[in-house]
């Protein structure tokens, strides 16, 4: 499964190579791989086994489902268990799909059904959109602490948080010292008071005094290095408010899949959706050992002759086993 195109092999039950089929990662495209398929298989009934149902192979695999075809999730660790058995260790896209069929045909009894919730599938790409808006606020945030420590020495004192309103309102309005030496601690107060009520004319009186006790500060190209902290702030801003947006899609779009995790201390919306994000539908796991299990939670037991003890999981989803230590940590 790959982002252009994908690569199937047909293998019968003696792990034979019948037949391989390229074709492109695109919908027109996947009737003609079927009937490939046919011609090479002839009267023999075939499974379908992708490495890829949620990503680049997720397009293919609802197209075979919906045309009632059978259809395996083959797990990518049985596949690189497969491929890391030979004794020369390679790798290309036609070795790769071998392998697939291989685990395939070993592991069809026992291997899951690829199937297709859109509502979980639309979290999960919600949830990864938040995740990398947050990521490039904090980059955001850690530029504009560098710029502002070249303009404002004290700059930290000035507000209880860089990206809080009123400190964007600043920083967007006077990005250096340069912009708010003709002015009065009232016009500036002015400026603030529109975006926090709760402002008080003192505070900007000491902003004025520490700003006099770090001196001078200008140096040259400071309307360049000013241009930097006023895009820095429209950035912040602008994420912040998609971080909103997105919040209200998920308020409404999670009651639909049943899941009712906020009723539990210190789960808040963002915690329920990367919970609902990583594990989809709740009844593909026949019981609690089973979901605690996938998380990397339960424990693993290593013994031989007879002699052995349970040691930590390290594998499992991390992610998942992530939210669940700080979970832990907050109770």
């Amino acid at each position: 499964m790959h982002k252009d195109t994908h690569c199937a092999v047909i293998i019968d039950c003696w792990m034979n190579k019948i037949g391989e089929v390229n074709f492109e990662n695109r919908p027109s495209k996947f009737p003609a791989f079927v009937e490939n398929v046919r011609e090479i298989c002839g009267t023999k009934e075939f499974v379908f086994g992708l490495e890829d149902t949620r990503g680049f192979g997720r397009n293919l695999s609802a197209y075979l489902v919906g045309r009632r075809f059978d259809v395996k999730h083959v797990n990518p660790a049985y596949t690189s268990a497969v491929r890391l058995s030979n004794p020369i260790v390679f790798k290309d896209d036609s070795y790769d799909a071998y392998c697939v069929a291989r685990v395939l045909r070993d592991m069809v009894d026992s291997l899951p059904d690829a199937k297709h919730e859109d509502i979980f599938w639309t979290i999960r790409q919600l949830v990864k959109r938040r995740d990398l808006l947050v990521k490039n606020n904090v980059m955001n945030k850690n530029t504009l602490h560098n710029q502002l420590m070249y303009s404002y020495p004290s700059y930290r004192k000035f507000f209880a948080m860089i990206d809080g309103k009123s400190a964007l309102c600043f920083w967007e309005n006077y990005p250096s010292p340069m912009h708010i030496k003709n002015t009065t601690p009232e016009q500036v107060y002015e400026t603030l008071k529109a975006i926090n009520q709760g402002l008080k004319v003192e505070r900007i009186n000491d902003i004025f005094a520490m700003m006099e006790s770090d001196g001078d500060t200008s140096k040259d190209f400071q309307e360049e290095r000013d241009f930097i902290v006023k895009s820095l702030v429209k950035s912040i801003r602008n994420n912040l408010e998609q971080i909103k947006e997105i919040d209200v899609e998920l308020e409404k779009i999670i009651p639909l899949t049943g899941y009712k995790l906020r009723t539990m201390p210190g789960i808040d919306l963002t915690t329920e959706a990367h919970l609902i994000s990583e594990i989809g539908d709740i009844n593909r796991f026949p019981d609690s050992d089973k979901l605690a299990r996938f998380m990397g939670l339960a424990p693993v037991q290593f013994s031989s002759a007879g002699k052995g003890k349970d040691e930590r999981c390290r594998n499992g989803n991390r992610v998942l086993n992530a939210i669940f230590h700080f979970l832990a940590i907050q109770m």
